[in-house]
C-alpha cells in the first residue's frame, strides 16, 4: 500500500511541477480541461466521449515522456549536441504523432455528431 500511496504522490507532484513550468504541458492541461465539459456535447456516445478526453490524456503522456527526454539531455550535456538535438527531435516527432491522433479522433467525433459522416 505504501508504495501506490508513493507513486500517486509522485505522479500528483510530477504533474503539477510540468504544469508550472512547462508552457507545452499547460496548454495541454488547459484544453484537457476545456475538453470535458466540450467533449460531453459533442461526443456522439459515451465511449467516443472516453476516446476524445482519452486521446488528449494519451498527448500529455507523450509530452511528459518528452518533456524529461529532454531534461535529462540537457542535464547530460547542456552544450549542443548533434545526436541529442536527433533525439530531441523524435520526442518532438511523438508528440505530434499523438496530436494528429487526438485531432483525427475529434474530427470524426464530431463529424459522427452531426451527421458529417
Amino acid at each position: 500500500m505504501k508504495r501506490i500511496y508513493s507513486a500517486t504522490f509522485n505522479s500528483i507532484r510530477g504533474f503539477i511541477d510540468g504544469v508550472r513550468t512547462e508552457a507545452a504541458i499547460r496548454e495541454e492541461a488547459l484544453a484537457l480541461a476545456g475538453a470535458v465539459p466540450v467533449g460531453m456535447a459533442l461526443a456522439p456516445s459515451a465511449a467516443w466521449y472516453v476516446a476524445m478526453i482519452g486521446a488528449i490524456l494519451l498527448v500529455m503522456a507523450i509530452e511528459f515522456l518528452n518533456t524529461a527526454v529532454e531534461k535529462l539531455s540537457d542535464h547530460v550535456t547542456p552544450e549542443h549536441h548533434y545526436a541529442i538535438g536527433r533525439i530531441k527531435d523524435f520526442g518532438s516527432a511523438a508528440v505530434f504523432c499523438g496530436l494528429a491522433f487526438t485531432g483525427l479522433v475529434w474530427i470524426v467525433a464530431i463529424g459522427l455528431r452531426f451527421g458529417l459522416l
